[in-house]
């Protein structure tokens, strides 16, 4: 198991995390016929949900950093990290609670 820092786009859904929850995380793409998403992780637990900077810190944006959302820490094996870090460069993720 690694540790794999991962943005979610909904930072109001981060806040709901804590240290513990399993979550799975869904990758989704805009394209140009709709929307595709995925299951990029089963299970997750999350091991760290970090605090979210200061005001001064932040853009305007609902307090988000610039590029939006908010980061958790998740273990997970290091295949479905490598899964994780691919997703992310490109897709947005989510999280449900398990």
């Amino acid at each position: 198991m690694v540790a794999a820092p991962v943005r979610i786009a909904d930072a109001a859904t981060v806040r709901l995390l804590r240290p513990g929850d399993r979550v799975d995380v869904i990758a989704a793409q805009e394209t140009a016929t709709g929307g595709d998403a995925r299951v990029v992780a089963r299970g997750a637990r999350v091991t760290k949900v970090p605090e979210p900077p200061a005001p001064s810190e932040s853009t305007t944006d609902g307090g988000a950093l610039t590029g939006g959302g908010a980061l958790i820490v998740l273990s997970v094996p290091r295949t479905t990290a490598a899964r994780l870090a691919g997703a992310s460069a490109t897709e947005r993720l989510a999280v449900t609670l398990c």
